[in-house]
């Protein structure tokens, strides 16, 4: 789908100018449509401060007890009041303008109802982000301007997207980095202390909150209200514009219904249930619009069944106008939605409408059936099945019939055409329109010509009642919730590690451990990747000595980061330690701290051992890299031998003993003598310079009483 004429208007001084601006980033000057933009900014500005004044000027009022300040006061609202009617008026007629986002093709094409963007302020969040990345993260916060710089060039081009899908993919993406500044700087423990101001997209009623859903919000709301100026942008004079068109409504339902789904409790009316239901039914009836309008391009000859299949679209598209209608009428969105609206919604409803009985009376006047009766017959049914009743006093077979009949619809055909008419006169937005007034014209004087045609001087006959035309559509609207996975983003705060760890809602402890490799090898077993886990730290060991901890993470090695390295990498690094030892940047995540302090409980040494270790075993046991797992079965011993690639074997632990709860005591110290002579019969590994202890895992089965 492309916007074919979204620079069409560019003035040749703008033309240069957009060269250094961000891909799908509309500068505010650039085109008739961005003025239109930037004009409705500066009157939400406005508004925004009269709606100050009068707040300030109504406390004052009633603070004051002074009659003479009350009567200033009293002055002076009136005045506020005033100025903000018209600026709200003001507003209106800008949301009403309808023609800038329409096509410049020479075809007459009803105007479809595009949505204005909701407006934002400018947020400078350089000091709130660099606070939370000292604090929470403990990092140099100047280090990562680059990256809060970026994000706040995304954001300021996300305020004026171009109108095509360059630019719906910058919507998209800021949407999804939306989703990684929620983990990195949200937290539920404190306020970041941003506030995100956005403007009502019809009334220009500012709302402003803390909470990054309210941005979420909003950015769908433009991303749905974007589609609907790509569709209204269409050339629907051919088949693939009008495709384009549909496909851009449909998108744009999809946006409405997810965030009415998904976001509740909205601080500004646009963004509320009624308002988002009456988006969704008025981007579906203009699907439908559509979908009638590429039936009637195909009809090049007179033929019944494109004949009444055109009809029945048309019909179809009054009545889903008719709900659209209904929607807006509710108590909540009757005076909110802008009259241009209602009243361009009212004028479809009665111009298809009239379109379907046209059609129905074209159909009847001049297909007339030459064929055998059996074709006859098809037709004499599908004349009936169209009408919501079948005609009284009326026989189909009769070629008189049938012109009376056609003759009465061409009646109410005439008559809807009328009130389109009427209504379009009495909304002075619709008047400006001028492509809308030639249209409804073209059907009226259309309409008039065939009932002049097939009338007759000496017809006395009475006038026959025409029922209504039943509605049928041959292709219903597909609602397409939006895509976000379509435009894959990368983290702008990548450095600050994984999200699994870094993020706002986990807590940690960093410190520093030096580690000197011993006899017994650096006494640990890691697992995992980005970042490397400390899975296991032997009793007595280097690490155990140095202050490592199961559970820890590694996120520097010798100064160097690798938070983002993965588990082969760690372990080179840690292999190649020199002879005066290693420096180590430890972090503990405080979920982990309190769970080792209720394995440290005062319970004793024993279960310490049947707890923790136990634990240990079954967190290592699909996991280390050369695992001895020995299962105890009919008195007999069998040796398994488990590969993995997970954990690395260069690190040195004593037997890991896994005790279930129902064996013996007996039996698991007589496997724990056993298993005390193992590391004498090892093997050397191949790969490492010293011997090395691969875990064993001891699964004890026998029953109680053995």
């Amino acid at each position: 789908m492309s916007d074919s004429g979204s620079d069409e208007d560019l003035t040749p001084e703008d033309r240069g100018s957009t060269e250094s601006v961000r891909k799908g980033c509309d500068p505010l000057v650039s085109t008739q449509r961005s003025k239109l933009q930037q004009r409705r900014a500066k009157l939400n500005q406005q508004i925004n401060r009269e709606l100050l004044l009068r707040s300030g000027a109504e406390n004052l009022y009633r603070a004051s007890t002074n009659q003479k300040v009350k009567e200033t006061v009293a002055l002076e609202l009136s005045f506020v009041n005033s100025n903000l009617q018209l600026l709200k008026e003001e507003l209106e007629e800008l949301n009403s303008s309808m023609n800038i986002y329409q096509t410049e093709s020479e075809t007459l094409n009803v105007p479809m109802i595009p949505l204005g963007l909701k407006e934002t302020k400018e947020i400078d969040m350089t000091v709130p982000l660099q606070d939370f990345i000292a604090e929470h993260y403990g990092e140099d916060a100047s280090l990562y301007l680059n990256e809060i710089q970026d994000f706040m060039e995304l954001r300021q081009a996300m305020r004026t997207p171009s109108r095509n899908e360059a630019g719906q993919e910058l919507l998209m993406e800021y949407f999804n980095q939306l989703y990684f500044l929620d983990q990195r700087f949200f937290s539920p423990h404190r306020s970041l202390g941003v506030h995100f101001h956005w403007y009502d997209s019809l009334t220009g009623v500012p709302s402003v909150q803390r909470a990054l859903a309210f941005e979420k919000g909003s950015v769908l709301f433009n991303i749905g209200a974007l589609y609907t100026q790509i569709g209204a942008r269409q050339d629907r004079s051919t088949l693939s514009g009008i495709e384009d068109a549909i496909d851009a409504f449909q998108r744009a339902a999809g946006a409405f219904l997810y965030l009415q789904e998904n976001f509740s409790h909205a601080p500004s009316l646009d963004m509320s249930g009624s308002a988002l239901s009456m988006l969704v039914r008025l981007m579906v009836a203009q699907v439908q619009e559509c979908v009638c309008e590429k039936v009637l391009l195909n009809i090049q000859d007179i033929h019944l069944n494109v004949l009444l299949q055109a009809a029945q679209e048309a019909a179809r598209v009054s009545d889903v106008y008719s709900l659209v209608l209904q929607a807006m009428s509710v108590p909540l969105l009757k005076d909110y939605v802008p009259f241009s609206w209602i009243s361009m919604v009212q004028v479809k409803t009665h111009h298809f409408r009239a379109l379907a009985h046209y059609y129905t009376a074209v159909a009847l006047c001049d297909c007339s059936g030459v064929g055998d009766e059996d074709e006859d017959g098809a037709e004499i049914k599908a004349l009936v099945q169209i009408h919501t009743r079948q005609p009284e006093k009326l026989n189909l077979q009769d070629p008189e019939d049938k012109r009376r009949l056609g003759k009465a619809h061409l009646r109410k055909a005439i008559i809807r055409h009328e009130e389109a008419l009427r209504l379009h006169g009495v909304c002075k937005m619709l008047r400006k329109m001028d492509i809308l007034q030639e249209v409804l014209s073209d059907a009226h004087t259309r309409s008039l010509e065939k009932y002049s045609d097939i009338d007759q001087e000496d017809d006395f006959c009475e006038v026959a009642e025409a029922p209504e035309v039943q509605s049928h559509t041959q292709q219903k609207p597909d609602i397409k919730a939006p895509d976000f996975s379509v435009v894959r983003v990368t983290d702008i705060f990548h450095r600050l590690g994984p999200l699994s760890v870094f993020s706002a809602r986990n807590r940690w402890t960093r410190r520093h451990v030096c580690l000197v490799r011993g006899e017994a090898g650096l006494g640990l077993t890691l697992r995992g990747d980005s970042p490397v886990l400390v899975a296991g730290v032997l009793p007595g060991g280097c690490a155990a000595e140095g202050g490592l901890r199961e559970g820890d993470y590694i996120v520097a090695v010798n100064s160097v980061d690798c938070r983002w390295a993965e588990h082969a990498e760690v372990v080179h690094a840690l292999k190649s330690c020199p002879d005066r030892g290693l420096e180590l940047d430890i972090i503990t995540l405080q979920t982990h701290e309190v769970e080792r302090r209720m394995n440290l409980s005062p319970s004793g040494e024993q279960d310490y051992q049947s707890g923790s270790q136990r634990r240990a075993g079954r967190e290592y046991g699909g996991s280390s890299s050369s695992v001895w797992g020995w299962s105890w079965r009919n008195s007999g011993v069998k040796m398994e031998t488990h590969q993995s690639s997970n954990v690395s074997p260069i690190f040195y632990c004593p037997v890991l003993m896994v005790v279930r709860e129902n064996h013996s005591r007996s039996a698991a110290s007589e496997i724990l003598r056993a298993a005390r002579q193992a590391p004498a019969t090892m093997p050397r590994s191949k790969s490492l310079k010293s011997p090395f202890f691969p875990i064993l895992m001891l699964t004890l089965n026998c029953s109680r009483s053995s």
